[in-house]
C-alpha cells in the first residue's frame, strides 16, 4: 500500500515539475487581459480578411492548420478560456460568454475585421452566434462538421447516455492529468496510436496541441462546456437566419471511424442525428455550400485539413468579400 502511495506521489510530482517547466517557456502568441483573466492569441500571416479559428469542445486543433492557412491570409488562433495557454474563466462556458470573450480578445489585440470564422464542431455554435451578434464584422463562415441545435436538443436516449459517458471520462482524465498519467501517454505516443493520422503533422505542431491535454484545467473546461451544451444550443438558436452570409459547411463521412475504440458506440444513431443537423446547417444562409470530407471522421482538421483550406479559398474568392 505504501509503495502505491509513493508511486502516485512521484507521478504527481513529475507532472507538477514538467508543467512548471513548460509554463516557464514563452507562449507562442500574446496573453491578453480581458478582465480578471488572460486569453492567448496566436497570429500568423498578413493578408486580409483575417481568418479566426474557434476550436472544437476540448480541442486546440488550429495549430495543426495555421501554416497552410497563413499562406492565404492572416490567421488568428484563439485559445478559449481554460485551454492551451489561456487562463480559466470564472464565467459559465456557454456560447454567449465565449462569443463575448472572443470579441473582447480580438478588439483588445487590434485585429481588424472583416473576419472569416472557422468553427470546428462545438466551435460552429460560437462562430454562428458571433456572426449573428456582429454581422458587420464577419465576411464568411466555415463550419467543420458543425452542430445544429435542433438535433442536439432532441438527442435520443442512447446519445444522451453517450454524453454522460464522455463526461465521466473527462472526470477521470482530471485525475489522470494531476497524476501525470496523460503526460506519460503523451511521451509514449499513445495519442498517435489512437489517431494515426496525427503522425502527418510535425512534432512542434503536435506539442502545441498535446500540451493542453496534460493540464487539469483542460478537462475541467471540457466538462463545463459539455454540461452547458444545451444552454449554448438554446442561445445559438437566435442565429438561425444569417441572410446571404457566405457559408461553407463541411460534412465528414462519419462521426467516428469504425474501430476497436468505437466498437461499442452507437455509430448508426450518431450518424443519423448528424445527417439531420447538416440539412439544417445548409438552411442558415441562402448562400451556403456543403463540401464532403471523404474518408474523414468528425476530426476533419486531422483527417482532411485540405478540405478546410479549400473551404477558405472558396470564401476568399467570393465576390461579397470585396465589399
Amino acid at each position: 500500500m505504501l509503495t502505491r502511495v509513493f508511486v502516485l506521489i512521484l507521478m504527481a510530482l513529475y507532472q507538477a515539475i514538467a508543467s512548471w517547466w513548460e509554463d516557464r517557456q514563452p507562449a507562442p502568441g500574446q496573453l491578453i487581459d480581458v478582465g480578471q483573466y488572460r486569453l492567448h492569441l496566436y497570429v500568423k500571416g498578413e493578408a486580409s480578411p483575417t481568418i479566426v479559428i474557434d476550436h472544437s469542445l476540448g480541442g486546440v486543433e488550429g495549430y495543426l492548420l495555421i501554416e497552410e492557412l497563413s499562406k492565404l491570409a492572416q490567421v488568428c488562433i484563439c485559445d478559449r478560456a481554460g485551454y492551451g495557454w489561456s487562463d480559466s474563466s470564472p464565467h459559465p462556458r456557454t456560447s454567449e460568454q465565449i462569443v463575448k470573450e472572443l470579441d473582447a480578445l480580438l478588439t483588445q489585440a487590434g485585429i481588424q475585421p472583416p473576419y472569416i470564422l472557422i468553427g470546428n464542431s462545438f466551435g460552429s455554435y460560437n462562430v454562428r452566434l458571433y456572426a449573428h451578434k456582429f454581422p458587420q464584422k464577419v465576411a464568411g463562415l466555415v463550419l467543420t462538421d458543425g452542430l445544429h441545435e435542433t438535433g442536439m436538443l432532441k438527442m435520443p436516449v442512447q446519445l444522451k447516455a453517450l454524453k454522460l459517458f464522455f463526461i465521466s471520462g473527462f472526470v477521470m482524465s482530471i485525475f489522470g492529468s494531476i497524476l501525470g498519467i496523460i503526460r506519460l501517454l503523451r511521451v509514449c505516443g499513445v495519442f498517435e496510436f489512437i489517431k494515426p493520422e496525427l503522425r502527418h503533422f510535425s512534432a512542434n505542431k503536435l506539442n502545441f496541441v498535446k500540451r493542453s491535454f496534460c493540464r487539469p484545467k483542460h478537462w475541467i473546461t471540457m466538462i463545463r462546456e459539455m454540461i452547458n451544451l444545451e444552454k449554448s444550443a438554446r442561445q445559438v438558436s437566435a442565429a438561425k437566419n444569417l441572410g446571404t452570409l457566405p457559408i461553407v459547411s463541411i460534412k465528414a463521412s462519419s462521426f467516428f471511424k469504425p474501430s476497436f475504440f468505437t466498437f461499442f458506440l452507437p455509430l448508426q444513431s450518431t450518424n443519423k442525428l448528424r445527417d439531420k443537423m447538416h440539412v439544417e446547417l445548409c438552411k442558415l444562409s441562402t448562400n451556403c455550400l456543403q463540401l464532403e470530407a471523404s474518408k474523414s471522421d468528425h476530426f476533419v482538421w486531422i483527417d482532411r485539413p485540405d478540405v478546410i483550406v479549400d473551404a477558405v479559398n472558396i470564401l476568399l474568392s467570393h465576390t461579397d468579400l470585396l465589399h
